[in-house]
């Protein structure tokens, strides 16, 4: 009798980070879990310690508490893309008119906020649960802020639509969002007040360490192989092996450097700067807010206050990398537009300095939907966070779970919707479009 053929994966590259987040920096160092030695056994693996993992390990050990699992984080939990996040768990889309999901534009709307509001459902329950205070986690909502006639225009269209989907909002002049965040520059605003906002290391922290047996986290462990074994698989490391019968890639745009969605997946990354601590009566305003962009492509901008000052985080600039790797240079360019955006909101504090700036990796589909569902037999998928990162990532890990167990919600009813993600063109057709892509949408934004 001829023995069946092993089905193998294996990593063509691992993740690699530019520039040191602020959001680890200001932490303490962080001692972690042990790697993976020798060899294991469990129920389900998870690939990747961030949003989409630790909530996948969460829903796991809800709906079924029994369950063996083990979480294979690459490196130290906090430290990959989960904690170069900006930090903004949203409940709404970021355009209610958009074809980000197909189909009837309202029923769309109204899913994707279903989707948003099952993510932070969850990390609401995490937090309660565990006692965080605001410098964790902080339900204080967001505000959409405009520097041009047309995002002024865009708000206003943006605030219409809420109407209809009987959602909260107010509209704030320009007098209003400079008593809110000290600049002048804003020309109006909209604060809509579901989105949560977290300190996403801390945040990532925190759900990793207060998961507990039978969930195991094993941190500096990637998972460098993966091989059909028997009725399941052998998921293998640099210094281990564990067997188990289900697996949920939870890597992102790394599940393509195992294969998976090949010619499906963009890797784009977005840059952050953050300022050194200044005091507090330099600039006006209150000292904790949180602001998105009105256009597209625009800068993010957050106020975070600390016991010895205050600090500013600009996010702006996006590039397209094929390899998931930002060279330095890149990053040298993208603080150089962040050290503009800052002196054009903030011209009396402009001389402040950037203390940090960091890269973080996203990966996007071509229509827009999770690169989500069974890919291989036991093998489940829960990437392609599409932006929005810390919202989708976490309903991506969520609806993973509950596919795997065979439960069903709204959540998976609406992922069961979802089509598959579209195919790229050839290259070299993808770098140019999706870099020209980039290229316009930016141009679009111009000072937003």
């Amino acid at each position: 009798m001829v023995a069946a053929a092993k089905t193998v994966f294996v990593a063509a590259r691992l993740p690699k980070n530019n520039g040191v987040s602020a959001w680890v920096a200001m932490l303490p160092p962080r001692k972690g879990n042990p790697p993976l030695q020798g060899h294991a056994t469990a129920d389900i693996v998870i690939i990747g310690g961030g949003f989409a993992g630790l909530s996948a390990a969460r829903r796991i050990s809800e709906l079924d508490p029994s369950l063996t699992v083990a979480v294979l984080e690459a490196g130290v939990i906090g430290e990959a893309a989960a904690g170069r996040n900006s930090g903004f768990i949203i409940d709404l889309p970021h355009d209610v008119s958009s074809d980000d999901y197909g189909g009837d534009s309202m029923t769309k709307s109204r899913e994707a906020i279903e989707i948003n509001r099952t993510a932070i459902g969850l990390a609401s329950s995490i937090a309660a649960e565990q006692g965080w205070g605001r410098d964790i986690f902080d339900p204080c909502g967001r505000y959409s802020v405009a520097i041009s006639s047309a995002g002024d225009r865009h708000l206003i269209d943006y605030a219409r639509a809420l109407i209809n989907l009987g959602e909260k909002h107010q509209l704030l002049s320009q007098r209003e969002i400079a008593e809110v965040t000290g600049s002048r520059a804003y020309t109006s605003a909209l604060f809509t007040p579901g989105t949560v906002m977290v300190q996403p290391a801390a945040y990532i922290r925190g759900v990793a360490d207060c998961l507990h047996d039978p969930v195991h986290v094993y941190e500096r462990t990637p998972a460098v192989r993966l091989e059909s074994s028997g009725n399941g698989w052998l998921v293998k490391t640099p210094e281990g092996s564990i067997s188990t019968g289900r697996i949920v890639l939870a890597n992102n745009g790394h599940a393509q450097s195992f294969g998976f969605f090949k010619s499906e997946l963009l890797h784009i990354f977005t840059f952050a700067s953050m300022t050194r601590e200044f005091d507090p009566g330099h600039l006006a305003g209150q000292r904790q807010w949180a602001a998105t962009p009105a256009l597209p492509m625009g800068t993010t901008v957050r106020r975070i206050p600390g016991e010895k000052g205050d600090r500013v985080l600009i996010r702006s600039r996006y590039t397209y990398h094929p390899t998931i790797e930002a060279g330095e240079g890149t990053l040298r360019r993208a603080g150089a537009v962040h050290d503009r955006k800052f002196r054009a909101r903030f011209p009396g504090i402009g001389d402040i300095p950037m203390e940090y700036r960091w890269a973080g990796a996203m990966a996007v589909t071509w229509n827009s939907v999770p690169a989500f569902g069974e890919i291989e037999k036991g093998i489940f998928a829960a990437c392609g966070c599409n932006g929005v990162g810390a919202t989708k990532a976490t309903a991506n890990g969520i609806a993973a779970a509950e596919l795997m167990l065979g439960h069903t919600s709204r959540l998976t009813e609406i992922f069961a919707r979802f089509d598959a993600p579209r195919r790229l063109p050839p290259q070299p057709f993808t770098t140019i479009g999706a870099k020209a892509n980039l290229a316009i949408k930016e141009w679009r934004a111009g000072g937003e």
